[in-house]
């Protein structure tokens, strides 16, 4: 089962389902964006194979430029999303579907730095189960203390998010 209230945090155990989602939702865009050259991507913690997270399918949109926002934003209303703006991370642009919510699409242009921290957080996490469980933990603990305050568990797992990605960024450039 996917979705979830808003404002509200409740893990669910990892489950293969979240991929299955990812893709049919992948294939259900491209009815409202055929031809629109974009990169899609699963992001976020259903992206990693065993991590819990909350039942929301996060996917990540690339598109050339945010030249034509006013057009993707109409294609995604269209496609059922709900537009919220850059929701608190300029130059990304937020949308969700569904109630309860189901689904976040990330939507940047073509360079931005989210993008990139997005795919190389997930990347290794999934390589590296010793940081994955790590996450794993602090995100069990927080949801606990949080169920009923979302932005108050995004903001205190931040610090190992962000030592995370600071790790996974050095061993990108190394490689």
């Amino acid at each position: 089962m996917i979705g979830l209230k808003p404002g509200t945090v409740k893990l669910s155990h990892y489950t293969t389902l979240w991929q299955k989602r990812y893709r049919a939702e992948a294939r259900r865009l491209i009815r409202y964006t055929a031809g629109a050259g974009y990169q899609l991507e699963h992001i976020g913690s259903t992206a990693i194979h065993g991590l819990d997270a909350k039942p929301i399918i996060d996917l990540a949109m690339m598109i050339p430029s945010l030249h034509h926002l006013s057009r993707w934003i109409k294609r995604l209303e269209d496609a059922g999303y709900n537009y919220k703006g850059e929701y608190g991370l300029p130059g990304r642009h937020f949308f969700t579907r569904g109630t309860p919510v189901t689904h976040h699409l990330h939507l940047v242009a073509k360079g931005s730095e989210h993008w990139m921290n997005w795919i190389v957080f997930r990347d290794f996490l999934r390589t590296h189960p010793e940081e994955a469980e790590k996450y794993n933990a602090l995100k069990q603990a927080l949801a606990k203390k949080y169920s009923h305050n979302r932005d108050a568990y995004t903001q205190a797992k931040t610090p190992l998010v962000t030592q995370i990605l600071a790790k996974a960024l050095k061993r990108q450039k190394k490689h």
